[in-house]
């Protein structure tokens, strides 16, 4: 499989930094091609969540070029990667979380990482990251570890009540501000022709799944120009749209 890929990221309307990270990277082996990709979305609020967000971009690219390569030619079962990412996203939790207790702040990060492998896609994710599939439709894979999404799983919020409740950004748990990190794992077949979306929430509050699919419609998005041209018009109709988070978004497709 071969993949083209573009991101895109703003610091948005309000904010003095852009606490957000993410992730690309394509290595080439002699029978296919891998890709690792995340979006990380350091804590709005919390002190230095763009060095909690960075850490963790960073630990996952030496992952990926350094302790990988023997889990993709032991044959990158889902049982392996699904304890590799969970192990990596639990240390790196406790070390950031031992930094910002020895310099007395606080910091976090969430956490959407995407492995392509063969011919599998696997998604980790700890807070409200998300990561789409894109094919006749825009398919949400992850599911949001906040307040409210729990409150709508256990049928004691509608999703009305939901956007407009007071709690709505409260995160269930992440990285670097949770005692205990309980990663979800995802994993599908890859198909060519097929995308995957990472976005931060800021990308992703104020517009439709209808606006995102039709600004990345698989057919049209033909080279990586292209992709980042989609990526930064959705990211200007959020600005245009009063987004007052960090904005960033990832856009895989496989061919």
């Amino acid at each position: 499989m071969r993949f083209i890929s573009s991101v895109y990221t703003d610091i948005g309307i309000k904010k003095k930094t852009n606490q957000d990270s993410a992730l690309v990277i394509e290595a080439q082996t002699e029978n296919d091609n891998i890709m690792i990709a995340c979006i990380c979305d350091g804590m709005g609020g919390l002190a230095k969540g763009e060095v909690a967000s960075g850490a963790l971009v960073r630990s996952l690219a030496d992952w990926f070029q350094n302790s990988f390569p023997s889990l993709y030619y032991s044959g990158c079962d889902s049982n392996s990667v699904r304890q590799a990412l969970n192990d990596l996203l639990i240390s790196m939790s406790r070390k950031i979380m031992m930094y910002g207790r020895s310099c007395g702040v606080s910091l976090g990060t969430t956490a959407c990482v995407l492995l392509l492998c063969g011919n599998r896609y696997f998604v980790s994710n700890v807070g409200d990251s998300r990561a789409y599939v894109i094919t006749e439709r825009l398919y949400q894979i992850t599911k949001d570890q906040t307040y409210i999404q729990r409150e709508m799983d256990l049928g004691r919020m509608t999703y009305e009540e939901a956007m407009v409740d007071p709690q709505r950004n409260v995160l269930l748990q992440c990285i670097g501000a949770s005692d205990i990190v309980e990663p979800d794992f995802y994993e599908g077949q890859l198909i060519a022709g097929q995308e995957f979306l990472l976005c931060s929430d800021g990308f992703r509050h104020i517009i439709s799944p209808e606006e995102i699919y039709n600004a990345l419609y698989p057919p049209m998005m033909i080279d990586e120009a292209v992709i980042r041209d989609g990526l930064r018009k959705l990211t200007e109709l959020n600005k245009a749209r009063l987004e007052v988070d960090n904005i960033t978004s990832v856009l895989i497709k496989t061919e």
